[in-house]
């Protein structure tokens, strides 16, 4: 793994550095962009569920299956962007501008490349659909959209390595509100398209897909035209795009970037698969879960757009060679993400049937989407406390034994519990949700311990 960033500047004396209070305040001033961001991005998610439940159980269905098998590999290429954020954290922290120009560059390249990889994986993986044991019903109105959502991927995809560039240099705002106005793109799209308004042909699922994929191409491009004429990230960004890619740039990104891959695939995948196997229960038990996660992975926004603060934080302070100053800022992150998730916990305890009613219609699918919140308001103190510590890992470079870890707690403990109380006692979805519950505290614990332990 490369070695870190040697800064151009002294380190500041220890008397110099920041208070727990003003380290804590400088974490939130960041987070709240970047959690503005994270949330704009599942108010798209969330207005595809409201949407499309409202064509129904079966296009609800479909929709949920065709993004529990784009989920994994989109994740791999979050993970593997991760990389660009860290790289030009830590590079910023060193005031070094030529590393971040080079770790923006080829990371631009590495999400053109693994978007249309995936699109292309997708087109292939058609005819085999119909074996991961889904209701027929659901698979036959699943390709095209499947189709048009892997597509929307390759933008997806370049925006945020775009993202992450400028979140590092501490512009997160402007990339905010662009993301923010390709939901307003993607809500009245879906408007225009689901259902035909203004003229247009109701398309159903499909029109959803094609405004998917019409709201991330527009994001992607106005991204790119802020980031290429913007006055400070001008400085920070590649005056040639197209010169030739070095081999050893794009190692310095996977050392980082695919063992968070593999960690997030760990965690992304066992949810992923969780999802089939509900899925084999019928469609209603299915779009229940999709009620449910998709709640839950919205509140996950608040933690989520911490620990990327997070990560931009430790980054600057190991790039500035200051690293008593990390204690303070791991602290502060729990104590944020702890009080936020409780707040979300209790929402679901108290609400969840009626916040799964804003969804759908069906009685049965908001009956079990309520009892899924209860689990869900559960493991989301977990969920938060191991993003926060995962994510202070990835700022000092810290990235192979947390995959390790993420393997154990999802793959050999949720998956296996899930499936036992789910499938073999007859506890249905609510059982999968409770070992979700359980790999994910087992996470949170031992990240929390290694995140203590490498930031001292």
């Amino acid at each position: 793994m490369p070695a870190l960033l040697t800064p151009t500047h002294p380190p500041a004396p220890p008397g110099a550095w920041p208070s727990f209070a003003r380290e804590s305040r400088a974490t939130l001033v960041l987070a709240l962009p970047l959690i503005a961001g994270q949330l704009s991005q599942m108010l798209m998610g969330v207005a595809d569920t409201i949407m499309v439940g409202r064509l129904g159980v079966v296009p609800l269905g479909a929709a949920t299956f065709a993004n529990t098998v784009l989920v994994v590999p989109f994740v791999l290429g979050i993970g593997l962007l991760t990389s660009v954020s860290v790289r030009v954290s830590q590079a910023s922290g060193a005031n070094r501008p030529a590393d971040a120009e080079e770790a923006l560059r080829h990371g631009t390249w590495l999400a053109l490349g693994f978007g249309v990889l995936i699109a292309l994986a997708m087109w292939f993986s058609l005819p085999a659909l119909s074996l991961l044991g889904q209701p027929p019903e659901v698979v036959a109105l699943t390709p095209d959209y499947l189709l048009i959502c892997a597509v929307s991927l390759i933008p997806a995809l370049l925006s945020m390595a775009w993202k992450n560039h400028a979140d590092a240099l501490n512009h997160p705002w402007p990339p905010f509100w662009i993301m923010l106005g390709g939901v307003g793109l993607n809500v009245l799209l879906n408007w225009l398209w689901i259902w035909g308004h203004w003229g247009f042909p109701a398309l159903g699922l499909e029109g959803a897909g094609w405004a998917t994929l019409a709201a991330r191409t527009a994001s992607a491009i106005v991204m790119f035209v802020w980031l290429t004429r913007s006055q400070y990230i001008r400085a920070w960004t590649p005056p040639r795009w197209f010169a030739p890619c070095r081999r050893v740039a794009f190692l310095s990104l996977l050392a980082i970037g695919f063992p968070v891959s593999l960690q997030l695939l760990t965690e992304v995948g066992a949810f992923a698969a969780s999802a089939l196997l509900i899925g084999t229960l019928g469609a209603v038990p299915l779009a229940a879960h999709q009620v449910a996660i998709t709640c839950a992975a919205t509140t996950f926004m608040v933690p989520l757009g911490l620990a990327m603060a997070i990560t931009v934080r430790v980054g600057e302070i190991v790039g500035a060679d200051e690293r008593p100053r990390l204690h303070r800022v791991l602290l502060g992150g729990w104590l944020y993400a702890t009080g936020v998730m409780l707040l979300s916990t209790l929402a679901f305890l108290f609400f969840g049937r009626n916040i799964a009613a804003q969804f759908v219609n069906d009685i049965g699918v908001v009956d079990i989407a309520a009892r899924l919140l209860i689990v869900g308001g559960i493991f989301q103190l977990f969920d938060g406390l191991q993003i926060i510590s995962g994510n202070a890992l990835r700022g000092v470079n810290d990235v192979r034994v947390p995959a390790w870890i993420a393997f154990i707690a999802y793959w050999l403990i949720a998956l296996p519990c899930g499936a036992a109380l789910g499938l073999w006692q007859g506890h249905g979805a609510m059982g999968m949700w409770i070992g979700l519950a359980a790999g994910l505290a087992v996470a949170a614990a031992l990240l929390g311990h290694r995140a203590w332990r490498k930031l001292a």
